[in-house]
């Protein structure tokens, strides 16, 4: 039987939607890549966390399983990623990278989709990628998410040395950090979904949005425009 723990991906669902939209109205007002790829980020991370809860409320179903595989797994923390990959680097690097992301993503998602289940894994409210018949599928989503943790994580990391480094600019290096505290947390609850854990899965990824959302709203709130002047433009506020 579910317990309360499974319920908080319904809570993690309604603040990732809710900060899709800010990200999206801020994108529609700047037309930054980056922007639109946190925003894509923010809507495949509300659609894996709405697959658990499906889950949770009605039970475990192949198609809701295989969506929470993709947009989960695989997906994950790569649309962020990839938002960071348009904010730091060159937009043709950006661009391949984009290209070899999405090549891989979609053929896991085809692989995922594929693959046959063994159903006499299946617990009744609880997801694991252990009842893919194709075990070797799951070696696909190591290599996406550490390029996830790579941009997503280390380009937080790198901001937030480089904003530290200037009085004026401190307040963005603590908002990095947040951004990277965030970044890692699901991918702490992703390991344990490896060992049947699925439930600290749930937790690191309502903890870590909060981290993220934070640490946006840090990077843009109150303060900042006034600041702004004495900032570089590569550093400008997102």
């Amino acid at each position: 039987m579910p317990t309360a723990v499974h319920y908080i991906p319904i809570f993690t669902t309604i603040l990732a939607l809710g900060f899709a939209v800010v990200l999206f109205r801020r994108y529609r007002e700047r037309g930054r890549p980056h922007l639109l790829w946190w925003g894509i980020g923010m809507l495949t991370y509300a659609a894996g966390t709405i697959t658990e809860s499906l889950t949770t409320l009605t039970g475990w179903h192949e198609g809701v399983f295989r969506a929470w595989y993709i947009t989960g797994a695989l997906l994950g923390g790569a649309p962020l990623a990839q938002g960071t990959v348009y904010l730091l680097l060159p937009k043709r690097v950006a661009h391949r990278l984009t290209v070899a992301l999405v090549t891989a993503v979609l053929t896991g998602a085809v692989l995922v989709v594929l693959s046959p289940l063994d159903y006499s894994l299946v617990e009744p409210h609880r997801l694991s990628g252990k009842v893919l018949v194709w075990h070797w599928v799951r070696y696909l989503s190591p290599f996406i998410n550490l390029y996830a943790l790579l941009f997503l994580v280390g380009g937080a990391v790198l901001s937030a040395v480089r904003y530290a480094r200037r009085r004026e600019t401190r307040h963005r290096a603590l908002a990095n950090v947040a951004i990277a505290a965030g970044g890692i947390l699901p991918g702490i609850g992703g390991t344990f979904t490896r060992f049947g854990h699925v439930e600290v899965l749930y937790v690191t990824e309502f903890l870590g949005l909060l981290l993220i959302a934070l640490g946006y709203r840090l990077s843009v709130g109150p303060g900042i425009e006034r600041s702004a002047s004495a900032v570089t433009p590569s550093s400008a506020p997102a």
